[in-house]
């Protein structure tokens, strides 16, 4: 099987302090990969360089696309890079308000994904949106109201929606717990888990939080100051970690 996805020696610095520094990975279809760290530690920097929102020093995003060819992204024209973030891609904010439209009602959001590829058809966007606030476990009954009447978590399902309806390739992933509630988590960490299982979906995310990994990666890759010090697949690092700061990283969370 060959990669969806590889990144080759991705380093990004700011000044005198570096996000990330010679970076590797490489990415299955059907496959997590779960980036870990503290604050600080780059792996913002790092996803954000590979979803190529910014573009690092050095090194190469390697994408295989059925409608480019296997292609360096960071060597896109900002159009095709566009193109491919609102078709073959998706990136789900920590904050979902930084990936819906507010002023749009929940179907309209959904839609828009579709209208993105080409649909036209509003009874066919609509159904299709009602289906996907069902499987997001959101009511039906609200597909006309704002995000903004939403909660938090009902928010980030109907990111999630936005999304996944156009079946997009690769997803990113930043910090999609953070910022809610311990039972709302929970609750939206055993809805990604059955949507990774039931799509298969190759995704790329970053979390501080060790239980989402533990949850959802095959993969893990740990970062410390800009740099990865442990990668491996994610039970073996979890449970037996090999560099100092993941023993730190996984100490700290047992002593909780």
């Amino acid at each position: 099987m060959q990669p969806l996805f590889e990144a080759r020696g991705i380093s990004k610095s700011y000044g005198s302090i570096i996000g990330c520094s010679d970076v590797n990975l490489t990415l299955y279809p059907g496959e997590v990969i779960g980036i870990v760290g503290e604050s600080g530690s780059g792996k913002s920097t790092l996803l954000n360089c590979l979803s190529a929102q910014i573009i690092p020093d050095n090194g190469e995003v390697l994408f295989r696309s059925p409608s480019h060819g296997d292609v360096n992204i960071l060597q896109l024209t900002e159009a095709n890079q566009r193109y491919l973030a609102r078709t073959e891609w998706a990136y789900v904010h920590q904050n979902p308000r930084d990936g819906l439209r507010m002023s749009v009602s929940a179907g309209g959001n959904i839609g828009e994904r579709l209208m993105n590829i080409g649909n036209r058809h509003y009874g066919n966007i609509r159904d299709t949106a009602e289906d996907w606030m069902e499987r997001v476990e959101l009511n039906v009954g609200r597909i006309d109201h704002r995000p903004s009447t939403f909660s938090g978590g009902m928010q980030q399902r109907l990111q999630i929606a936005r999304n996944l309806v156009t079946g997009p390739r690769l997803i990113f992933m930043d910090e999609p717990t953070g910022g809610l509630d311990v039972s709302v988590q929970a609750r939206l960490l055993d809805l990604l888990r059955s949507l990774v299982q039931k799509l298969s979906l190759s995704v790329i995310i970053v979390t501080h939080d060790l239980a989402v990994v533990r949850m959802l990666a095959d993969k893990m890759v740990v970062m410390q100051r800009g740099n990865v010090v442990e990668t491996g697949l994610a039970d073996q690092v979890l449970d037996d970690p090999q560099h100092p700061y993941t023993q730190l990283l996984v100490s700290s969370i047992l002593r909780v």
